[in-house]
């Protein structure tokens, strides 16, 4: 269950700026991640989704701005215990196996083991266990990624294109398996390029342009906010909404 506007947010982002010599990849980027709530940052191809996930994961370090996190300015270092992140196109350990990759990210990160065959069954994963990472096909090292991010015990997972070479089925299954873990209360922030797989999924959303956030809230709040901006056609649908406020 998503938590409620009123309650203190989880995760503060404020003012987070990321330069790259010439280039702003962020500029003063801000928003709140609440306790429980799945969380979808979107925005146009080259909007700096991932160099905001990478700077609020502290694999980057951004040129100014706070993460707090449970009203706490973190650094990077003490961030790793709350926050864990989960990049796109990874193979991480590719000689080893699907299963020793599962163990070896309970036994590292301290994950629950007792959930390693549950998960195993959501993200159906049983037919390739045994196979090396580095010989899957994409949409089974998503499978298999994935899984690892969520055995990991941080409260909060950072999910980087969580649906990319997942087919259609694969795609619903992977929402459920999300919401359960959202319910269960994990809090999720997920970057996702297809708008149409953020609105069934996600509770709000964060929507980047330009290194700028344009807006952040669930759908309604969102539509409110693109009836100012210059597009004549009133948006309600959240693809509308997007191209209205970018």
């Amino acid at each position: 269950m998503t938590a409620s506007s009123s309650e203190h947010p989880l995760v503060e982002v404020r003012s987070l700026t990321k330069r790259y010599g010439q280039l702003t990849a962020l500029s003063g980027a801000s928003f709140s991640l609440r306790r429980g709530e799945i969380l979808g940052l979107i925005g146009p191809n080259g909007s700096g989704k991932t160099s905001l996930f990478e700077c609020v994961a502290g694999v980057l370090p951004a040129d100014a701005g706070t993460v707090h996190v449970e009203g706490r300015s973190l650094e990077a270092r003490v961030r790793a215990s709350y926050l864990f992140y989960l990049p796109d196109a990874i193979t991480p350990w590719p000689s080893q196996t699907v299963s020793w990759a599962l163990d070896f990210a309970i036994g590292y990160f301290g994950g629950p083991a007792e959930r390693r065959q549950v998960i195993i069954q959501q993200l159906a994963l049983e037919r390739f266990l045994g196979s090396r990472m580095g010989t899957l096909s994409k949409g089974e090292r998503k499978r298999a990624t994935l899984a690892i991010g969520l055995l990991t015990p941080q409260p909060v997972l950072l999910i980087d294109e969580p649906f990319d070479g997942l087919d259609l089925r694969q795609t619903r299954e992977l929402a459920t398996t999300l919401r359960a873990h959202a319910a269960g209360g994990r809090t999720l922030l997920l970057s996702v390029h297809q708008i149409a797989d953020a609105a069934r999924l996600c509770d709000r959303f964060v929507l980047l342009s330009a290194g700028v956030v344009r807006g952040e809230g669930n759908l309604g709040q969102l539509a409110a906010l693109a009836q100012h901006s210059p597009s004549s056609n009133p948006a309600q649908d959240l693809e509308e909404i997007v191209l209205a406020l970018t």
